[in-house]
Parts: C-alpha cells; structure tokens; sequence
C-alpha cells in the first residue's frame, strides 16, 4: 500500500492531530485541475493537500482540503472528496500517554480504553473532522 487518503475541512488541525500522533509532515503542496480531475473524476478541483509519513517510513497518510467543488452530500456513490473514513488504526507504545495527548489537543474517546484478550490495550478517539482514529497497545507478557 502507498497511502491512505483522508479528506478534511481544516487541514491545520488533521494535521495537527496526526503528528500529535507521531506521524511527520513530509510536505504539503496544492493541486489544480486537469490530471487530478481526470484522476478523482470531478470538474474544476482545487485542494491543498498533505503528506505524513509514519516514523519507521513504511506508512503514509494523504490529509486533502477541496476547495473546490463542494462535496456532493450522501445521495448516491460518494465522490472523491467527500470527507470521512471509517478508522485508521495506530500503533502505540502507551495507550494512556497517547490518549493523554489528543486530549491536551481537544479530542475525546468514542467509548473506553479496553483489554482484548491478553494481546492489546485497545480505544478509539475523535480527532477532526469526526475522524476515529484507534489506538493498539501490544501487551508485552511480563511488562
């Protein structure tokens, strides 16, 4: 996989949000028209766009601002900027201290931090944009 793409209205804050996360900015830029039209298949496209990358390098997150056209509503197939996701889920070291973190930032949890068997310390939090964003800590025998 390349990346996960996420659209957003407030690309500062989801910005914001994922390097609290741990993720870095590699860059941010803007995108006009022709190719990426043809690409998301909408007329008229203009969005700021940026990219994050995840510590080890092995993982990428696209955050998007469209500018324009305006998002479509829920009729019908969503089109490509539509915003939402369902989650996207991280891994991390200390479920506590993350969740410690966003909420320093102004994010709450979706319901409780929970155990899953003897292997995770599992939550989801809301970021911007009503984004949910989960949260795994491995559980390490002994620690």
């Amino acid at each position: 996989m390349d990346h996960v793409g996420i659209v957003v209205d407030d690309l500062p804050a989801a910005i914001e949000f994922f390097v609290e996360l741990g993720l870095e900015l590699q860059g941010e830029g803007s995108v006009e028209a022709g190719w990426v039209d043809r690409v998301v298949g909408l007329d008229g496209v203009r969005a700021q766009i940026a990219m994050l990358q995840s510590p080890d390098g092995d993982c990428r997150l696209e955050l998007s601002k469209f500018h324009t056209p305006s998002s479509q509503g829920d009729s019908g197939p969503a089109p490509a900027n539509t915003p939402g996701i369902r989650h996207v889920s991280f891994a991390v070291e200390d479920v506590d201290a993350a969740v410690a973190g966003l909420r320093a930032r102004g994010s709450e949890l979706v319901g409780t931090v929970e155990r899953y068997e003897d292997r995770y310390r599992l939550c989801y939090v809301r970021g911007p944009e009503g984004i949910i964003v989960e949260l795994a800590e491995q559980i390490v025998p002994g620690r």
